[in-house]
């Protein structure tokens, strides 16, 4: 599935980091870049666009009144360099909301939502929106009960058909879960690097030239798709 992606931002910097993320990442094709919401509203006009990054804190018009003002058919990623917008960027059916400076891991992250989201057609969780930053755990339910989990107590995760086991330093917690929804549910510290597996990127203690993640004592596999990612945190 090929992602039409677009970029308006006033600063020029921003724009060019954002057009690498988006180079690195196969599904996604920038068809243009804006440093102002006018001449962004009168492109849209005439073009499809899947996903835009708009900045938030642009002169004359702010990426909030552009979104308020225009009709704009793609779904939307704020990016900003100001923590307090995030909520208003909450009730205006966002996507994301990225704070610069944007590591490429969260960038990533806000790919998959979208991804996710796409697939799901179901309206945008506020849930999944304020995940980042805001808890330091997570409630499973396994064997009838709700255990509460650590985020930082997680070294990584895999899946075995429609349950995924989740791995501590001290335990292995099992719960029925797809591992493309359960991904959703983490901060983005966390990274999925194949089809079957998650990892916490705090936790990395080595990078093989092999394809794998050394973690916990464990050689994790890297999938072919997800091997410019791994590279980035290597940089």
């Amino acid at each position: 599935m090929e992602i039409k992606c677009m970029v308006v931002d006033d600063e020029p910097l921003a724009i060019k980091v954002l057009e690498k993320y988006i180079m690195k990442v196969p599904d996604l094709q920038l068809v243009s870049t804006f440093d102002d919401p006018i001449s962004a509203g009168h492109f849209l006009q005439n073009s499809s666009i899947d996903l835009l990054f708009l900045d938030i804190q642009m002169p004359e018009v702010t990426g909030i009144d552009f979104i308020k003002n225009t009709i704009i058919e793609p779904k939307i990623i704020l990016t900003t360099a100001y923590r307090e917008y995030a909520l208003e960027g909450y009730e205006l059916d966002i996507i994301d909301y990225l704070l610069k400076p944007i590591s490429f891991i969260r960038f990533y992250k806000s790919i998959n939502k979208y991804k996710a989201l796409k697939a799901a057609t179901q309206p945008i969780s506020r849930t999944l929106l304020e995940m980042d930053n805001t808890l330091d755990h997570i409630f499973v339910n396994s064997n009838k009960r709700m255990i509460r989990i650590e985020f930082n107590n997680i070294l990584f995760i895999d899946s075995i058909k429609d349950y995924i086991r989740i791995h501590t330093a001290n335990d292995i917690i099992i719960t029925k879960d797809k591992i493309s929804a359960f991904v959703l549910r983490l901060p983005s510290s966390f990274l999925r690097v194949h089809r079957s597996y998650i990892i916490n990127t705090k936790k990395i203690a080595a990078l093989s030239s092999k394809d794998v993640v050394l973690l916990g004592g464990m050689e994790i596999p890297i999938g072919a798709s997800y091997k410019e990612i791994i590279k980035l945190i290597k940089n």
